[in-house]
């Protein structure tokens, strides 16, 4: 591993090397001047109104669809590890990803809220981007603004480890027509659509994003199965054999605003979902699920709308379906009391109303306060399953439609109604002193009422140095399953659990010492308290809780005309308070690099290494630590040729690194879920 780091490193030492001898003074006039005035990034997330990322009471990532171009991502997941402190991992179900942030990690990854334009993308029944999410495209994505800490003070429930929210493209960000094509290893096709414009009076873009893939085919060599063959003398297992990580993609989004109005209406739909690593941690080749995700939103947003009052108000509509047809186990199974395979098809059906209205004052001087309240209403209105076995995993015969018999099915349907109430106050109480207090009050129909504070003081110490200290508290909400799951002894339900709590205190350091540099710094500490876990046997409880600590680090520097350079690294220690032991799975460092380079007109090349360290095995699994690992990705691009051509070749993991997910205790997937290794993408884009 230690070489293909040096290897990595000296590639980015050649950059610099070239730049700072002047080969590539090959920039065009046009970026010297975005890159001299271009102004700060600024970020909307922290607060609710756009400020500048210096200031912001937060700890927070802003990144660009200049960025995401830049280092030749294709997918979400690929855009946030360039994020401090956020690694993506894996689940076997599916191959789902886990944003796992500053050691707070789960199989489901609840903790962590995905807004879509500042909507919620969370689904009831796991609490999570529900199963059917398999991460998203990134040719329509504006920006992403990602908060590192708690949110639940502005964004309710589920902003607990930190927030993300995509910000998709809008007329005045396309400007015209784009279309493009990709396609490369394991027969990846990508092909997509924007246009944004003016349209019957209207600003109106639109957007159509394709995507299908074989997936990777790298090798499980023992599963589940595996383990009772070796128990039961048998040879059902399938494995050794490949990820099943195939994957067939279709987002298409309309975004139609005038004067103080905005209407948006979208679609994701996900078919022939692959089952990764198996729903039972035993391979299932033949496995395929799949997902319909329809939302739409109008916004009124008027600025002025009397004195001193700006005002919002939006109704949302989101519906989620997944549907999966599972071998859970395979022929022979158990002694081969599944001679056909254990067979499990569940299917969850939800949809989500939202109405919100916020208003802004400012008649008081140096203060910005911010109203607002709203109310929620969520259903798992439909549940369908299939299956070949009984509440205790018994064989009962052949596949039968359970959905409508109380002993079998795994959940009955269930709605949740929540009312909220939210006031923030930003006082400029002194000449480069701001305090940014906040409190937001949720009342859950299912399980009760939660308060949830924040705190900010920031110091514009120096005109280059900005100093944050910031307290904030935060909640998870118990999803349906938790709270009602059914007819299986190893993940049963609980009515009476309470939210989990968490209390974090940050302090921020934000240091500019030339117009080239930017540096920013960070410590933190958090206490997480009545964690939901599963008992086999009995109800999931809340018991327990997880202290944590770290900081993080991140670079900024815009070492010549032609290359920039971008550089974090993050450190924590999470414990366990049940076994005084390491959080299992998270990585305790990561180091991230990236240089861009412009080495001759139209030409660039980026290279990103990120390395990840230190992740533990839960206790009682006896399996060596997870290796660490090291990726090299690389981006040649040559850039408006002809005026409306980009020609892009992109290389993900060109090392071909055997890097590894943890896969979780007692290690029944033996050496975990491996990653792809070398992929290869060509891609050709034309603007008009």
């Amino acid at each position: 591993m230690g070489w293909r780091v040096t290897f990595a490193a000296g590639g980015l030492c050649v950059v610099l090397a070239a730049a700072s001898s002047g080969v590539s003074a090959a920039s065009t006039d046009e970026e010297d001047l975005a890159r001299a005035y271009g102004g700060e990034e600024m970020v909307t997330l922290a607060t609710g109104r756009r400020q500048a990322l210096s200031r912001a009471p937060s700890i927070a990532t802003v990144i660009t669809a200049d960025d995401i171009r830049a280092m030749g991502a294709v997918d979400l997941d690929q855009v946030l590890a360039a994020v401090p402190g956020l690694h993506t991992s894996y689940s076997p179900l599916g191959y789902n990803p886990v944003y796992v942030m500053r050691g707070i990690v789960s199989d489901f990854n609840p903790q962590m809220l995905v807004l879509i334009n500042g909507i919620p993308a969370t689904n009831l029944y796991l609490g999570d981007r529900s199963q059917g999410w398999g991460g998203m495209a990134v040719n329509n994505i504006a920006r992403i603004e990602v908060i590192r800490g708690p949110g639940s003070a502005l964004y309710g429930a589920d902003a607990f480890a930190g927030t993300i929210n995509i910000v998709t493209k809008t007329a005045a960000d396309i400007g015209g027509t784009e279309t493009g094509a990709r396609a490369g290893s394991f027969n990846t096709r990508e092909a997509w659509l924007l246009h944004g414009g003016r349209w019957g009076g209207f600003d109106a873009s639109l957007s159509l994003e394709w995507r299908a893939t074989g997936g990777q085919k790298r090798t499980i060599d023992a599963d589940a199965q595996s383990f009772y063959d070796a128990r039961f003398g048998t040879r059902a297992s399938l494995a050794p054999g490949p990820v099943n990580a195939q994957r067939d993609a279709v987002e298409a989004r309309l975004d139609l605003s005038r004067t103080d109005w905005r209407l948006r209406l979208g679609y994701q739909g996900r078919r022939d979902i692959g089952t990764g690593g198996g729903y039972g941690q035993a391979l299932d080749p033949a496995g395929r699920g799949g997902s319909d995700r329809i939302n739409a939103d109008v916004t009124y947003d008027k600025k002025g709308f009397s004195d001193n009052w700006d005002v919002t108000a939006q109704l949302s509509y989101f519906d989620v379906s997944t549907k999966y047809d599972l071998t859970l186990f395979p022929p022979g199974a158990f002694n081969n009391a599944f001679p056909t395979g254990m067979t499990g098809n569940p299917d969850v059906y939800e949809r989500h109303a939202r109405l919100s209205a916020v208003g802004v004052y400012t008649g008081i001087a140096r203060h910005r306060i911010r109203l607002g309240a709203g109310f929620n209403n969520g259903e798992l209105y439909k549940v369908r399953e299939s299956k070949n076995f009984d509440a205790i995993f018994n064989p009962i015969g052949p596949v039968i439609d359970v959905s409508n018999d109380p002993s079998l099915v795994f959940i009955r349907p269930h709605n949740r109604q929540v009312v909220y109430a939210l006031a923030q106050d930003e006082w400029s109480f002194a000449r480069d002193w701001s305090f940014t207090g906040g409190v937001r009050y949720d009342h859950y129909s299912d399980f009760g009422s939660t308060t949830n504070p924040r705190l900010a003081l920031v110091w514009q110490t120096r005109y280059n140095l900005t100093t944050k200290l910031l307290y904030g508290r935060a909640f998870r909400a118990p999803a349906f399953a938790e709270l009602y799951n059914i007819n299986n002894p190893v993940a049963l339900g609980n009515p009476s659990l309470k939210p989990e709590a968490i209390d974090t205190v940050e302090l921020a350091f934000d240091y500019q010492p030339t117009g080239d540099v930017t540096t920013r710094f960070n410590v933190f500490r958090y206490e997480m308290k009545d964690i939901i876990r599963f008992v086999p046997g009995a109800p999931a409880v809340n018991r327990g809780g997880q202290d944590g600590h770290g900081l993080e680090w991140e670079l900024r520097w815009a070492a010549s005309r032609s290359v920039d350079v971008k550089a974090n690294y993050a450190w924590q220690r999470s414990t366990d308070n049940l076994t005084d032991q390491a959080v299992a799975g998270a990585p305790g460092q990561q180091l991230y690099a990236q240089a861009d380079w412009r080495f001759l007109p139209g030409w660039h090349i980026n290279t990103q290494v990120k390395h990840i360290m230190d992740r533990v095995r839960a206790v009682g699994d006896s399996r060596p630590s997870v290796p660490d690992y090291t990726l090299v990705n690389v981006t040649l691009r040559r850039k408006e040729i002809a005026r409306a051509w980009d020609v892009a070749l992109l290389a993900h993991n060109l090392l071909n690194a055997d890097a590894r997910e943890p896969s979780p205790a007692p290690g029944f997937i033996r050496y975990d879920l491996p990653l792809p290794g070398r992929t290869v993408y060509l891609e050709v884009r034309y603007s008009m």
